[in-house]
């Protein structure tokens, strides 16, 4: 039954990122509503913090990779691609003042 509460609450976290005040607070109220040890609370804070972390990677994966869709959908170029780009026309430019002398 712990491990299906567990499940369950690990899934309504979703992307949210506890604090780990909120986060205390949640399992010491978790552990006094279903008589829990403390070593199996902290076990249970440790599985949340873990969870929240991994979901805040996620989020902020996704959260790159629609960015990056958006940029290229309204044609902007990356700082890779300017700096790349100025280089370019350095080169061009003292090839040019080469042939001019």
């Amino acid at each position: 039954m712990i491990e299906l509460f567990e499940k369950t609450l690990l899934t309504g976290i979703g992307a949210l990122s506890l604090t780990q005040k909120k986060a205390e607070e949640l399992v010491q109220e978790i552990r006094e509503q279903l008589n829990l040890s403390e070593e199996r609370g902290k076990e249970l804070l440790s599985n949340l913090q873990k969870a929240a972390e991994e979901n805040q990677k996620k989020l902020e994966t996704l959260a790159q990779e629609e960015v990056t869709k958006a940029c290229e959908r309204l044609g902007l170029v990356t700082k890779d691609e300017l700096e790349k780009l100025r280089k370019k026309i350095q080169t061009m430019e003292k090839q040019l003042k080469a042939l001019e002398k």
